[in-house]
């Protein structure tokens, strides 16, 4: 009996050191033949493009759990996996929406978790007007490497304190003291600066969670936290992508920072996101 043959992954390199275009349909991805092909150029490429893939709610969570296992932030009222609305538009989503105004600038997802979840999917429901609320993403793999080898030696041994806390003062310098201890409570991490991977490379764990470097002073840890992100955030390094209907992005949040660039939030951006869990522990 004749058996059929193994879908071809389409592939498009968007940039030398991030990001690829995948464009096979959305009936050959939900077959999750290559799960395993996409997983591996992720973590190469650091964000995969779908270019107006069009998944249903359904589809994508569909789609997420056959790369790994699913990170659930929403169930139904019968417990199925849902996506997560992500809009800064406080009518929209009034529980979370200030929280998400810290994702205007570089961070990484999970640095206060021992595991950092594996990747998130982000789908474009309603978009921005053309020239905003573009997602950015960073090769802080591709970062690491190119940094020159003494810097290596040097950041090798950094540990740095993470929390939710500092986010709060990119947009609000002068929060009132409850949303201040709101945004303490959720906690406060030691970890390095260098992430040494399971498979051996290492990337940066920067971002605006990172505040102090452990046996610095406030102005050198600022200094050095700020000339990092920088660094990451060359040309590069980066890819920005300019949402259309029905697109999605896949970024490797273990080895890239992302961003929304800015936005009204009054011009009802939508996307919905799903995660995979995390599977290694930050050290």
């Amino acid at each position: 009996m004749a058996t059929a043959a193994k879908t071809r992954l389409s592939v498009e390199d968007i940039k030398p050191g991030i990001g690829s275009r995948i464009l096979n349909s959305k009936e050959e991805l939900l077959r999750g033949e290559n799960a395993e092909e996409l997983r591996d150029l992720l973590e190469q490429r650091g964000v995969l493009v779908f270019p107006q893939v069009n998944f249903t709610d359904e589809e994508q969570v569909a789609f997420t759990k056959t790369l790994g296992t699913f990170a659930p932030e929403m169930t139904d009222k019968g417990g199925e996996d849902k996506v997560h609305p992500i809009t800064l538009d406080e009518k929209v989503n009034p529980s979370s929406a200030i929280y998400l105004k810290g994702s205007l600038f570089w961070h990484i997802d999970g640095t206060m978790n021992q595991m950092p979840i594996r990747a998130s999917l982000l789908r474009c429901v309603v978009p921005s007007p053309k020239g905003t609320g573009n997602t950015g993403v960073a090769n802080t793999y591709a970062a690491y490497d190119a940094l020159p080898e003494d810097k290596k030696a040097e950041f090798d041994g950094y540990r740095v304190r993470h929390g939710a806390w500092p986010t709060l003062m990119y947009w609000n310098p002068e929060p009132n003291q409850e949303l201040l201890e709101r945004m303490q409570s959720i906690g406060d991490v030691e970890i390095p600066l260098v992430w040494n991977h399971e498979s051996g490379r290492k990337s940066l764990v920067i971002g605006n969670t990172a505040h102090t470097i452990v046996g610095k002073d406030h102005f050198e840890s600022v200094r050095i936290l700020n000339w990092l992100r920088e660094w990451a955030t060359q040309e590069q390094f980066v890819y920005s992508h300019e949402w259309s209907v029905g697109d999605m992005i896949i970024w490797d949040n273990t080895g890239t920072m992302h961003r929304a660039e800015a936005y009204d939030p009054a011009t009802g951006r939508m996307m919905v996101r799903t995660k995979l869990e995390g599977e290694e522990p930050l050290v």
